[in-house]
């Protein structure tokens, strides 16, 4: 089962309708007894880190997550402020820890040049900086849509799959780390290029044999 978590911090139908497009049936739920049934997670996500964790916490879902993605190698998928999430921490309105699934911090997009506005609302280029699950070989660097304020900065480097150039900085929006992956930009919100990169993923996880 391919599991979509319902933290209350957003609008799940055009991730449900995304995985539909490609084939692929998902459940939505936000009952740990439900992770821990679930052979994959995504965790999407909108708003504040503060809110969204505190949604997490509230229906008991922070430890199982975490059991079943670092005790028994379950893959998840976080999407904008859920890739977030998946980091350590966050500086956004005040400290806050995470689910810790990818060592880093999330941080507030700082640009130098004025015509770089904060949130970054719209289609940027995104180029991966190595082979990948959601970025393998021969994948040119596409278009995808984001709407974030903040972004992840990994400690290992390594853990970063996908950049975009933000004010002259390369900014990371995408992540891969084992069985845990992270696109900071939306998917289900990029027509093709995010369709074609949800099915890389389930392609991944079939051949995985989690799906």
């Amino acid at each position: 089962m391919l599991l979509v978590i319902d933290n209350k911090t957003s609008n799940l139908n055009s991730v449900r309708n995304a995985f539909q497009r490609i084939g692929v049936s998902v459940e939505q739920s936000s009952d740990p007894a439900d992770v821990a049934r679930a052979s994959a997670l995504v965790l999407p996500g909108v708003g504040a880190y503060e809110k969204g964790m505190a949604g997490l916490r509230g229906e008991g879902l922070i430890d199982p997550i975490r059991r079943r993605v670092l005790e028994a190698g379950m893959p998840i998928l976080g999407i904008c402020l859920g890739m977030q999430m998946l980091a350590s921490s966050s500086e956004e309105h005040g400290d806050h820890s995470g689910l810790d699934l990818i060592p880093g911090r999330v941080k507030r997009l700082a640009p130098n040049d004025p015509a770089f506005r904060v949130p970054n609302i719209g289609w940027c280029d995104v180029m991966p900086t190595r082979e990948s699950v959601l970025f393998p070989a021969g994948v040119e660097a596409r278009s995808y849509y984001h709407v974030h304020s903040y972004f992840m900065a990994c400690d290992n480097p390594e853990d970063s799959s996908a950049v975009m150039d933000f004010s002259g900085k390369a900014v990371t929006v995408a992540v891969e780390r084992g069985n845990v992956f992270g696109t900071q930009f939306h998917p289900e919100k990029s027509q093709d290029a995010g369709l074609d990169m949800f099915e890389r993923f389930v392609n991944h996880l079939k051949a995985q044999g989690h799906l």
